[in-house]
């Protein structure tokens, strides 16, 4: 159903990758202090450079091919994938509260990052000017985010129901958790909320497809300038952002089919050639009645 490979019973790829730079940071540091072993244990390759990746690169250069590690796995680059629309809906209606529902909407909607709604207080949002802003998870910046309406709707309905339940404050948390007592929400249980609505429909969807959902949203609209996606998902890089201009594998092969539908219906074909039977071509690609 979502083309993603499910969780094997051995690290992925990309998980090795990160372990593999932790240490190799760590052994470099106490090599320096002198604290640590002679020889770090996980060393860049025979022929790259001793130092850290890009110490003495000009920003003014373009990013070259930087040292890897001599036991660093070599990754896959690939696509974000994104939710089609009618899978979402189907998943949007799995969701079993209010509080879901807006969380869900509010993800689809600003591009945030999950960390990032979560951290929100009550004096965050500004539904008159359909704004809810959050704190930037790489610069700690307060950065204000459009959301769709009905994203206000689904929060203004969670709301009502705790009211008098929950404190109000601006300073107080914007999610709260349905059992009592009632404790700020935590990315671990708004993670185990989305995997009960994916195991109802047999999906691995994943709290960050919803920002990559959206990212492909935005940028896909003609009238939506790429710098402004860029501004809305926080990247640091134009470069980054452009990722979400490739084409989705599903409308790729829907786009196709569709071509390959048109050519059919144009114009009335050639004539058999002689000594073929017109009934038996019928037949044969399949343009018989029953």
């Amino acid at each position: 159903m979502t083309g993603k490979p499910s969780g094997g019973d051995r690290h992925e790829p990309a998980t090795v990758a990160h372990c593999e730079s932790v240490l190799r940071g760590f052994y470099d540091f106490h090599l320096e202090a002198g604290t640590g072993p002679m020889l770090n244990p996980f060393p860049l390759a025979r022929h790259a450079l001793a130092g850290r990746a890009g110490a003495h690169r000009s920003p003014m250069e373009p990013l070259g091919r930087e040292p890897r590690g001599r036991y660093r796995p070599k990754l896959v680059t690939r696509a974000p994938r994104s939710i089609p629309d009618e899978r979402f809906d189907e998943l949007f209606a799995q969701l079993g509260s209010h509080r879901d529902r807006a969380l869900v909407a509010f993800w689809v909607s600003t591009g945030a990052r999950a960390s990032e709604l979560l951290g929100a207080t009550a004096g965050d949002v500004d539904p008159g000017q359909q704004l809810i802003t959050v704190m930037r998870k790489g610069t700690r910046v307060m950065q204000p985010l459009p959301a769709a309406p009905d994203a206000f709707v689904w929060l203004r309905l969670y709301q009502a129901q705790l009211e008098d339940l929950a404190p109000t404050g601006r300073d107080e948390p914007l999610w709260w958790t349905l059992r009592r007592p009632f404790r700020a929400l935590g990315y671990d249980a708004a993670r185990a909320m989305f995997t009960r609505a994916n195991a109802a429909l047999g999906s691995n969807w994943s709290l960050h497809d919803l920002r990559h959902t959206a990212a492909y949203r935005m940028a896909r609209d003609p009238q939506m300038p790429l710098t402004d996606v860029q501004w809305v998902l926080g990247h640091a890089h134009l470069s980054t952002t452009q990722r979400y201009l490739n084409p989705v594998t599903e409308d790729v092969i829907a786009g196709v089919l569709a071509f390959h539908a048109r050519q059919r219906e144009r114009g009335p074909e050639a004539p058999p050639a002689a000594g073929y039977r017109p009934e038996s071509l019928r037949i044969l690609f399949g343009e018989a009645g029953s």
